[in-house]
């Protein structure tokens, strides 16, 4: 058996902190359909959302390091202990991680960072009431007001998981360039 492990807003547009897009439709809907395509030996893990399981949803954009200081480290250590456990027990020939490009704790080589001193925790419960046309418009702002940036480097989980299971594959999905994000999945699948 081989393991395909993927971020769960990749396949799901819903878990997406302020709420999908329409790339987020356009991802989950092409990587369904790569999925779908997969033989018998590939099985597929999406792992729960730590940034949903430690704020909820939906949630203002934030940056790796507001998101450490709300206690994301935790939330990554129980997110990570799930997928060991899994590895261990159904021992997997080939392990293929997909993470998110930008994401504070699922990017593989870039992730989005901030200032979280300056952050507004004040916008957690706030955005909690915001309906979606608000979300949307609310998130461009908060981006531009607190200078996020994208850096390279890993987020927080793909950080753990890149310590703990250094012998998978790690592959980074675009949102902004699905096309080719999933043609370079496919010929990783294929290899």
């Amino acid at each position: 058996m081989n393991l395909l492990i993927v971020a769960p807003c990749l396949l799901s547009p819903f878990y997406v902190y302020r709420g999908p897009k329409e790339k987020e439709y356009l991802t989950a809907r092409e990587l369904r359909k790569l999925i779908g395509e997969l033989g018998e030996e590939w099985q597929v893990l999406a792992y729960p959302c730590p940034e949903f399981e430690l704020i909820g949803w939906p949630r203002p954009p934030m940056g790796r390091e507001s998101f450490e200081r709300l206690g994301m480290r935790e939330r990554v250590q129980v997110v990570a202990d799930f997928i060991g456990r899994i590895l261990t027990e159904e021992k997997p020939e080939r392990v293929i991680f997909i993470g998110v490009k930008g994401s504070p704790t699922c990017g593989v080589f870039h992730t989005t960072s901030n200032d979280p001193d300056s952050f507004d925790y004040g916008l957690i419960p706030a955005f909690f009431y915001m309906d979606k046309e608000k979300r949307l418009e609310e998130s461009r702002k908060i981006i531009e007001r607190f200078s996020f940036e994208v850096k390279e480097g890993p987020g927080l989980l793909f950080e753990e998981l890149m310590e703990r299971f250094p012998e998978a594959e790690f592959l980074e999905f675009d949102k902004d360039d699905v096309e080719e994000s999933v043609e370079r999945l496919r010929k990783a699948l294929k290899s």
